[in-house]
């Protein structure tokens, strides 16, 4: 595998995320131990703070300092381990600015999203379009996890026609966040509006990434899997948008089969 993960928390010290280096160092093994062979780390970053530039210095301040510390140690003691860093940018405002390449994934053009608080703001589709119009391309964090994602999805079509890409949770996947954003998530699959597939890893707990890639290969996604955590993600490194996912048109829908594999165990 060729893993790239971009949505996790290793940045020691600055978010709910590792609270120490030892922490980030354990995180960092872990995804080595689970093939990831390249992280992008994406602490918590409140998109209000974009517009107070005192407030911003501060931040930015705190976050290179730990981004100092974790990459120092990397290079030390996680050989062929290629990290990378960027903020996951909680929309607590419509319209941030984001010219300071950090707050985007690995200094490109993708910026990693979420709405605030896991709800779904009013005009939430408008947002994404104004995000791409400002020149950034919006990756939209755990889709599939948001209060108000409507069961019909078609909330997610009108963020996909907005613009945005999707970043689904591999922890959705395995039922970690409850039954209802793991059909969301299969379903989003499914369809083909799933760009990527991440952890949200906050280096503690087991992290996973093999559970979930295998349980989507055992599904016959083995090509998804390739397209979701390998390819779309080292695109975007190259600042290039992700290649189309195939939607899975089957007799047997995909969440049948994969909950027959949950059944199975």
């Amino acid at each position: 595998m060729n893993t790239l993960d971009f949505h996790n928390h290793l940045m020691p010290s600055v978010d709910d995320g590792a609270q120490s280096l030892e922490e980030s160092c354990r995180g960092l093994s872990a995804f080595q131990a689970e093939g990831v062979n390249a992280v992008i780390t994406t602490p918590h970053f409140d998109a209000s703070l974009t517009l107070w530039p005192e407030l911003l210095s501060e931040r930015l301040a705190r976050l290179d300092a730990a981004w100092t510390e974790v990459s120092h140690h990397a290079r030390s003691h996680h050989p062929g381990l290629l990290l990378e860093r960027g903020v996951e940018l909680m929309l607590d405002i419509p319209h941030p600015e984001l010219a300071d390449r950090r707050l985007r994934l690995a200094g490109g053009p993708f910026v990693l999203i979420e709405f605030p608080y896991m709800t779904v703001p009013p005009r939430s589709a408008e947002t994404i379009s104004t995000l791409l119009g400002g020149g950034t391309l919006p990756i939209l964090a755990h889709p599939e996890r948001y209060d108000g994602f409507t069961r019909d999805f078609s909330l997610a079509e009108q963020w996909k026609r907005a613009g945005a890409y999707f970043q689904v949770n591999g922890g959705s996947l395995l039922g970690r966040y409850g039954p209802e954003a793991q059909r969301f998530a299969y379903g989003l699959i499914e369809r083909g509006w799933a760009d990527y597939l991440c952890s949200d890893y906050h280096a503690r707990g087991v992290l996973g990434v093999r559970a979930y890639q295998e349980l989507l290969t055992s599904a016959d996604a083995e090509e998804h899997v390739h397209l979701l955590c390998e390819v779309n993600p080292r695109r975007v490194l190259a600042g290039e948008p992700p290649l189309p996912v195939p939607a899975l048109a089957t007799k047997r829908t995909f969440w049948g089969r994969v909950s027959g594999l949950f059944s199975a165990r």
